[in-house]
């Protein structure tokens, strides 16, 4: 008996350690934002604001992020069409998403990009709003904030994006 006890002991340890440590392992923390961007453009017509920030789980899916927006310009083509100069209060997430294929332009001759989420961006589907909507969402679009370049083959830094309006240059901070 005092044999099995020798060989059970340590093979239910090395069990316990390897289910502690696996989920910690897989395990990524959240993952924090903020940033603030004026004169998202490119696409044909529109420009806007977005300003926000929140926390993202890439290994759980899990987002709670929103911020302020307005179009500063009227957008003609898109997911944000319709929106009209001085339009628009707020956004807040539909979900986070892995991936995402962009331009910052729309144009035929621009190559498409690719941004994923991980610890220095986030790939989002959002819910945009103009007053007197309510709680009813206006528009719903994807969105894109990073600390690094993601259009590099664009003069400047290009770190922010919203389907059918474009990219621009924004002040953003990650921290995990």
């Amino acid at each position: 008996m005092k044999t099995k006890a020798i060989v059970l002991v340590p093979a239910v340890l090395a069990a316990a350690l390897f289910l502690l440590a696996a989920p910690a392992s897989a395990a990524t923390g959240n993952i924090g934002f903020g940033f603030n961007a004026t004169d998202i453009s490119g696409f044909p017509s529109g420009a806007a604001t977005l300003t926000g920030g929140g926390s993202y789980n890439p290994g759980t899916g899990v987002v709670q992020s929103a911020g302020g927006f307005r179009c500063t310009s009227d957008v003609g083509q898109g997911p944000l069409a319709g929106c009209l100069t001085g339009q628009g209060v707020r956004w807040d997430t539909v979900e986070l998403r892995a991936s995402t294929s962009f331009k910052c332009t729309g144009a035929v001759t621009e190559p498409l990009k690719t941004a994923s989420t991980d610890a220095d961006a986030v790939v989002l589907l959002a819910d945009f709003y103009r007053a007197g909507d309510g709680n009813d969402e206006s528009f719903t679009a994807q969105m894109i904030v990073s600390a690094e370049d993601i259009a590099p083959d664009i003069a400047g830094v290009q770190n922010v994006w919203i389907q059918g309006v474009g990219c621009a240059s924004a002040i953003a901070n990650f921290s995990s």
